[in-house]
C-alpha cells in the first residue's frame, strides 16, 4: 500500500448516507446483481445504481436499510441500466458486505 493520497483528493469523494428505497432482480447483468433505488434525501434525491450483492442479501431485507455511496461518479452503463451512484462495500472475493451506519442518520450527510 502506497500512501499517496491527498487529503485534497480524498475530499473530492463524495460519499453519502441514503436509504434502499427499491431492491429488484437484474438478470441481464453479467454478474447476481439487484437494481437499488437510493434516497439521499432532498440535496441529491433519489440515485439507480446496480450491486452485486446477491450471496449475503435477500433484495426484501435491503428495503429501508441505510448505506453509504459515492454519489459524484459519472454515471455508468451496465447491461440496460445506467447507475447513478456506488453503493460501498467490504469485499471478500463474491461476497460484498454492505457499509452501513451503526444508527440511523439523515439522508444525505456526507462521510469523511
Amino acid at each position: 500500500m502506497t500512501n499517496n493520497l491527498s487529503w485534497t483528493d480524498f475530499e473530492k469523494v463524495e460519499m453519502r448516507v441514503g436509504t434502499i428505497l427499491e431492491a429488484n432482480d437484474f438478470p441481464e447483468a453479467r454478474n447476481p446483481s439487484y437494481q437499488l433505488i437510493i434516497d439521499f434525501g432532498e440535496e441529491i434525491g433519489q440515485r439507480k445504481t446496480s450491486a452485486q450483492i446477491t450471496k449475503r442479501y435477500h433484495k426484501d431485507e435491503l428495503i429501508g436499510k441505510q448505506v453509504v455511496a459515492v454519489v459524484n461518479f459519472p454515471k455508468k452503463q451496465i447491461a440496460n441500466f445506467m447507475s447513478e451512484c456506488l453503493v460501498l462495500g467490504a469485499v471478500d472475493g463474491k461476497n460484498v458486505t454492505l457499509l452501513r451506519t451503526d444508527k440511523p442518520v439523515e439522508n444525505g450527510l456526507r462521510i469523511l
